[in-house]
């Protein structure tokens, strides 16, 4: 680094990709200190930020649930058609899911019995456990949805989480998952508009959890959370029995709730089934047995500037076709229900990641509408897995 001129270096070092800026911390003490540095670990991170995102995978199913990959494609800009995946070493937790990903951090969930947090970045190893919401009646509290971000205001890490009181599982509805993060089914038990959520806040270092009150509405739950304009995002209900689709916003720094405009011209018999990022836009995903539809609010928080900028027609991957039927790659002729489909992100090239049934990964491209299947594979096999998209960095909470 010394025959390097001085200005040179941080410009090399802020375009490796991850694995090996982390492997670069071994060549030397002057190395691992300029790369540890809060200046360059944002000036990276800034800069990874303008790629091709990266996604942390979890396997699902034992006995190696609890196993995390590193995916990454970048490295394949015309139009590769495998994602390289890396195996990350893993907290030391008994079992845990994947629930988000916020600036290279994980926010991971233990599993029964605990339920309790914690925040892992898998490139440094370094993670630390949250403490546990403490309530006076916690056999009340029967699901959850969480949300995990930055305040822009405090620069601190925040953890929200919403949970449903007064009900039990027989009557939870659709949009509430439970703590183990399975989605009960719609049952006609449930006929009361009276869910009530109670909404607690962490401050990552803080010792307790604040509780911000009462709401009367519940929440879908997504499979990956939803953060744009230091805001989070859910899609909710105002009760039971309004069956509207509305998006509901949680402002990390003030923390407080305010409806979002939804387009209010979108088809009667279509619904919001999920919300998305799609280059740095709030993005919602309706359906109906033609295929998808993305809308994309290219103005936040202005209703008239959502647009369907996406329709994308019916598609399994090979990977879930028969066995006898898999010539064609292209072939819609086998049903598959869209709500074992997710939009995940959209890709430089234009292209838009799916994930179909946690088995399989297309990329649909809009221009020439054409699906491309991905290859993802784990030490050799093929599995169910979980997915987040993921910007990896060497960010760290300093709780001090």
């Amino acid at each position: 680094m010394d025959c390097l001129p001085r200005e040179l270096v941080p410009e090399i070092l802020s375009r490796l990709p991850i694995p090996s800026l982390v492997q670069s911390k071994s060549v030397c003490r002057a190395w691992r200190i300029f790369i540890q540095d809060q200046e360059f670990v944002d000036k990276h991170f800034k800069r990874m930020i303008d790629n091709d995102p990266s996604f942390i995978l979890q396997i699902i199913g034992n006995p190696i649930q609890n196993q995390l990959y590193f995916g990454d494609f970048s490295s394949y800009p015309n139009g590769g058609k495998v994602m390289i995946t890396k195996k990350l070493t893993i907290p030391p937790l008994s079992n845990f899911h994947l629930v988000s990903s916020c600036n290279g951090l994980l926010c991971l969930r233990f599993t029964h019995p605990s339920f309790g947090l914690c925040i892992y970045n898998p490139f440094t190893r370094d993670y630390i456990e949250l403490p546990k919401i403490i309530t006076k009646n916690p056999a009340s509290h029967h699901g959850s949805v969480l949300g995990f971000g930055l305040d822009p205001t405090t620069k601190k890490y925040k953890v929200v989480e919403v949970s449903y009181k007064g009900i039990t599982c027989r009557t939870l509805p659709r949009s509430v998952a439970i703590s183990s993060m399975r989605r009960p089914p719609l049952t006609a038990a449930y006929a009361s508009s009276s869910i009530e959520s109670e909404v607690y806040i962490l401050t990552v270092g803080s010792p307790t959890w604040r509780n911000l009150g009462r709401f009367p509405f519940h929440f879908m739950w997504q499979k990956s959370q939803v953060l744009v304009h230091d805001k989070l995002h859910w899609i909710y209900y105002p009760d039971t029995i309004n069956a509207t689709d509305l998006i509901m916003s949680f402002d990390l720094a003030n923390e407080q709730f305010n409806e979002v405009p939804r387009p209010d011209f979108i088809s009667s018999d279509r619904r919001f089934r999920e919300l998305v990022v799609l280059r740095g836009c709030l993005s919602a995903v309706s359906s109906d047995n033609e295929g998808l539809e993305i809308w994309v609010m290219k103005e936040y928080d202005v209703r008239e500037s959502w647009i369907k900028e996406f329709s994308i027609g019916t598609y399994v991957p090979r990977i879930l076709q028969p066995n006898d039927q898999c010539e064609s790659s292209n072939n819609s002729r086998f049903y598959l229900p869209k709500r074992s489909i997710r939009v995940l992100c959209q890709l430089r090239s234009g292209g838009i990641l799916l994930e179909y049934r946690n088995k399989a990964l297309v990329i649909y491209d809009p221009h020439c509408r054409i699906f491309h299947d991905l290859q993802v594979t784990f030490a050799g096999i093929s599995t169910y897995f979980r997915i987040v998209v993921h910007v990896a960095s060497l960010n760290w909470i300093e709780t001090t």
